[in-house]
């Protein structure tokens, strides 16, 4: 057979071979040859949906999962306009609407054959394309509200009520549909513009995009601030330009948060930093241009470099601090040893075990009794030093001696030049450190062992975290203040670990978790690893921001819906999904492109 021969042959049979009743599988331009007059499909039915609800697989809402089974025909036209995660519409007769999202699309033959064969792929790698009349296309339906009018209002219910059968099929476009139908807040703190792919959703509002904000009020419950915000992303994800225009937010010097002595006080941000990138929001982004802060201005986003942003350097050893990347008012200060006294676990150098932390926290006690809270770290290492010491608690059986001297070479084993320092000790610091409106960088990139780092992380944020809890505080400037503690690197300082001292500090961190709604206190922590943070602090992040992900444990570990899960690992920089119970369906968002405030080190 020649492949003049092959040509004749139609994939779906001549227009003789097919039913009478083939419909709209037939050619729409002309008559066919025995005598029927063909329907004209640009005119027959009319409307401007997508399509129809089809029934001919079940038209079902259950309160199963699983269960549920609605589908759509999608018409020749719109076909290559759908993509999965689009949202749509579909009337019930009267004023309610069901809001979906389409979950999978799938192409069907319309007339029974078979097309794996020879004549079919031949005949298709010379053709400019398909028949598209020729073939059915569906879309799965995922039913996610039931949106209805209330006294000018619209509201959303649960899906209760399964539509009509082939009922027309519209792509929403209204902003408040969208917003409706997937519960985001009209008013809060701006994370993105939903998104559907990477693409922005686009309305025929103006401006087109639709806005994605978290809770801010005390309308709907506590401001989500308050709840705790993962950021969690890996190199190059956006995560750190996404963490800056989000605190920027945080920093608007409209914000407010009313306290319980029933003041309103702007927000108060620490941010610690490894790798010194915070302090820059000092700055404006030189990047930006006057379109961009029309945009935002046009959005009610604070842009634009944050004037009151100083950076509390540490002082620790001989390591030196550069910063010409930025312009931020710098302030040195150091670790006193006193903070050791509440906190025993910060002075070991390694893992302690419950007969030695005690030991620790046995002899610290003694220490500060004798020297008082002026004692150093230094004279604290001299009064271990002491063989009548260490002889009068092992023969009063109160601290073995292999015990005391495990907790020696811990103590000994500190790096030099954590505690003590020439510089005034942060606890002098504290009506600076927070400060209403302010935001305060403690940037550690130019202290070079790790442990060293962790100490003085720990301890400012213990610092905080104690006194944000306590019914009787030091500073009250910490217990009025709302207070957003941000942790980059989170995973380096609230790891799971068997030893006491990590005990302890998850142990901290879980409480100020639980009661940070009523404290107003809220964390925000940032990661490329956030299968590494300890279960009962991760257990109380209410709002989960995940950028792309190359780690299939990172991934499972943030607990994303599936429908997102698998988007992940292939989403740009600047991509992200939300998930936030408390504030909306989960979402798959774009963060703006251009930073609020200078970013970067060129």
């Amino acid at each position: 057979m020649s492949d003049q021969d092959l040509g004749d042959f139609s994939p779906s049979g001549t227009a003789s071979d097919r039913p009478a009743d083939a419909g709209d599988g037939v050619d729409d331009e002309a008559d066919d040859e025995d005598g029927f007059e063909r329907p004209d499909l640009d005119t027959a039915g009319g409307g401007d949906g997508i399509g129809m609800l089809a029934v001919s697989q079940g038209l079902r809402i259950s309160e199963e999962e699983g269960e549920t089974t609605i589908r759509a025909y999608v018409t020749a036209e719109n076909r290559s306009d759908i993509r999965i995660g689009k949202y749509v519409l579909a009337d019930y007769p009267g004023p309610e609407s069901l809001f979906c999202r389409i979950k999978g699309l799938e192409y069907a033959q319309r007339f029974h054959g078979d097309d794996a064969n020879e004549i079919h792929a031949r005949r298709a790698m010379r053709s400019d394309g398909i028949e598209e009349d020729d073939y059915r296309f569906l879309a799965d339906l995922d039913p996610l509200a039931v949106l209805y009018p209330d006294d000018g209002d619209l509201k959303r219910r649960m899906p209760d009520r399964v539509p009509k059968p082939e009922t027309v099929v519209e792509e929403a476009t209204e902003t408040e549909q969208i917003k409706t139908g997937l519960k985001i807040p009209e008013d809060g703190v701006f994370l993105g513009h939903l998104s559907v792919g990477g693409e922005k959703v686009r309305t025929a509002a103006s401006p087109p995009t639709i806005d994605y904000r978290v809770k801010d009020d005390y309308r709907d419950g506590d401001p989500l601030a308050f709840r705790h915000t993962l950021i969690a992303g890996g190199t190059g994800s956006g995560k750190t330009h996404t963490s800056k225009n989000v605190l920027r937010q945080y920093l608007h010097e409209e914000r407010r948060y009313e306290m319980a002595d029933g003041a309103e006080r702007r927000m108060a941000v620490v941010q610690f930093d490894p790798q010194d990138e915070y302090a820059q929001m000092h700055d404006d982004n030189p990047d930006a241009t006057r379109e961009h802060a029309r945009r935002w201005e046009a959005e009610g986003l604070a842009h634009g470099g944050h004037d009151d942003t100083v950076a509390f350097v540490p002082k620790v050893g001989d390591a030196t601090y550069a910063a010409s990347h930025h312009h931020a008012e710098q302030r040195a200060f150091t670790v006193p040893f006193s903070m050791v006294r509440s906190r025993p676990w910060l002075v070991a150098s390694s893992d302690l075990n419950d007969n030695q932390y005690s030991a620790l926290t046995l002899l610290l006690k003694r220490f500060f009794r004798q020297y008082g809270n002026e004692g150093t770290y230094e004279e604290f290492t001299s009064f271990l030093d002491d063989p009548a010491l260490k002889e009068e608690l092992d023969e009063s059986g109160r601290v073995h001696e292999a015990t005391y001297e495990a907790v020696m070479r811990r103590v000994l084993g500190m790096p030099s030049g954590v505690f003590d320092q020439d510089a005034p000790p942060i606890t002098d610091l504290v009506h600076e450190f927070v400060r209403p409106g302010g935001l305060s960088v403690v940037p550690t990139y130019h202290v070079n062992d790790t442990r060293a780092t962790e100490t003085v992380v720990l301890a400012l944020a213990s610092l905080l975290v104690d006194q944000k809890l306590s019914n009787d505080p030091d500073f009250d400037r910490i217990k009025e203040t709302p207070l957003l503690v941000g942790m980059d690197e989170a995973h380096n300082f609230l790891a799971d670990a068997d030893s006491v001292q990590a005990r302890n500090v998850i142990g901290k961190f879980t409480d100020a978790a639980k009661q940070g709604r009523k404290e107003r206190l809220g964390l925000f922590l940032i990661t490329q690893d956030p299968q590494d943070i300890a279960d009962p602090v991760f257990k109380q992040v209410n709002t989960t921001v995940v950028l792309n992900l190359g780690d299939e444990d990172a991934i499972k570990s943030v607990n994303i819906p599936s429908t997102l899960e698998g988007k992940v690992p292939y989403m740009e920089k600047g991509q992200m999904v939300v998930y936030s119970p408390d504030n909306s369906e989960p979402v798959e968002i774009v963060g703006l492109p251009t930073c609020l405030t200078r970013h970067g080190r060129d």
